[in-house]
């Protein structure tokens, strides 16, 4: 009796949907967010809001101490300049709502 047409009889039945099982279950665990994940987008999400807040507080006082100065984003637009920044807030507030229940 040979046995090369058990071992690929083997390894086509029980290897191969082995490997492909394992894969698939790894593909699935690593698409989500882990813990650590969420702690540092948490966490350059707050450091966002302080630099976009701080660059606030800077146009505004360069653009009264020096009428000349046009800031990137004109005083008017500051909403339009933060709308990915409120965005962001209400996803966070969507999820945040739907953890608790």
């Amino acid at each position: 009796m040979d046995i090369v047409p058990v071992v690929a009889i083997c390894a086509l039945f029980i290897g191969l949907p082995w490997v492909i099982l394992h894969y698939v279950t790894k593909w699935k665990t690593s698409a989500t967010l882990t813990s650590d994940d969420e702690a540092l987008l948490e966490e350059l999400y707050q450091l966002a809001r302080r630099l976009d807040e701080r660059m606030d507080t800077v146009e505004r006082l360069v653009a009264s101490e020096h009428p000349e100065f046009h800031p990137a984003a004109p005083l008017p637009n500051r909403e339009i300049d933060n709308q990915p920044l409120r965005e962001i807030e209400r996803m966070r507030a969507r999820s945040s709502d739907r953890s608790f229940r």
